[in-house]
């Protein structure tokens, strides 16, 4: 029974016991009935009023965690989290889903704005420098990528990556980052994050990487394959080994597996310091990326820790201008 229901069965028994003063209750009571009425009627009206205000995005993207919940609570990664990839003729695409520990205000205050990215994409290993110039909504990431060691800029691939801030709602926001050409072949790029509250304390994140490849890049692909990346496996379970053991996907899906994980793990270390001090944060970043992609060695090993962070220092104080 409602708060109002119950309390108008109660005034109701109260009233026709006789007398003045029990016309004074009665009256009182049907003030405070009538009171009680037009609170629940406001409030009523402001709950209807914030589900109309709720954006078709955030409820896709609430619709697809719901539709995934079972691959989120029970995965390889021992976190709730869930990859997927595509590949076509000339497309690749990876894409991670993730519940993070960090309401949804927290999570659109700290991924606005393009020089934030080039604080997060600066973790992953492959990313010597990034820089951000322009004002929104013209602003661009110059991106230079390499290889997983200590690099110069001049041996570096450069790219530049359109950043827009696609969408900010209360309840949803959308960042795109694309570059029309890539190295090597490769075109097309695209990072999208979005990302939606699940409740007052976790939110509901996504974020797809694809390119584009041509022929080019399908003879610089197979050169890495059949060499350095021949026994690199990707996340996703394709078939089980005599002995029960899984069997990892391989080739070029294992190739945007493992950078799709390595950027996505770039947005959850950075998320996880923004309660701290300033001056604790890049340092805490560096260690927190490293350390969550070592609980996955199969897929992401390639340094030790000392020397990612010896690179990681040099590359930041170089973006920094520092050196």
């Amino acid at each position: 029974m409602s708060l109002v229901a119950l309390l108008s069965s109660h005034f109701s028994r109260s009233q026709g016991t006789g007398g003045p003063e029990s016309d004074r209750i009665v009256m009182t009571h049907r003030t405070a009935l009538t009171l009680l009425r037009l609170c629940a009627a406001v409030l009523l009206g402001l709950s209807m009023a914030a589900a109309a205000r709720a954006s078709p995005a955030a409820d896709a993207l609430r619709a697809r965690q719901a539709a995934i919940a079972e691959r989120l609570a029970n995965n390889a990664f021992q976190r709730p989290l869930y990859l997927e990839s595509t590949q076509t003729s000339g497309d690749l695409m990876g894409d991670v889903y993730a519940v993070v520990d960090h309401p949804f205000a927290t999570v659109d205050a700290a991924l606005k704005g393009a020089d934030v990215w080039c604080d997060v994409l600066i973790l992953h290993l492959n990313v010597k420098q990034c820089r951000a110039s322009g004002g929104p909504p013209s602003n661009t990431l110059a991106v230079a990528l390499g290889k997983k060691h200590d690099q110069s800029l001049e041996d570096a691939y450069h790219l530049n990556f359109a950043y827009e801030f696609a969408s900010s709602k209360p309840d949803y926001f959308k960042v795109l980052m694309s570059s029309k050409e890539g190295p090597l072949g490769t075109s097309n790029y695209r990072i999208v994050v979005e990302a939606a509250p699940l409740d007052a304390r976790r939110s509901f994140l996504h974020m797809s990487y694809a390119y584009a490849y041509g022929f080019a890049a399908r003879v610089a692909m197979q050169g890495y394959l059949a060499t350095v990346g021949s026994s690199k496996v990707g996340f996703s379970i394709v078939g089980k080994k005599s002995d029960g053991q899984p069997v990892y996907v391989d080739n070029v899906r294992g190739v945007i597996e493992r950078n799709t994980m390595r950027y996505y793990l770039a947005i959850d270390a950075y998320l996880s310091a923004v309660d701290l001090p300033q001056a604790q944060r890049q340092e805490h970043r560096l260690r927190e990326w490293y350390s969550a992609t070592e609980r996955y060695p199969r897929q992401l090993h390639e340094m030790e820790q000392d020397d990612y962070l010896a690179m990681k220092q040099k590359e930041i104080a170089r973006q920094k201008g520092i050196s």
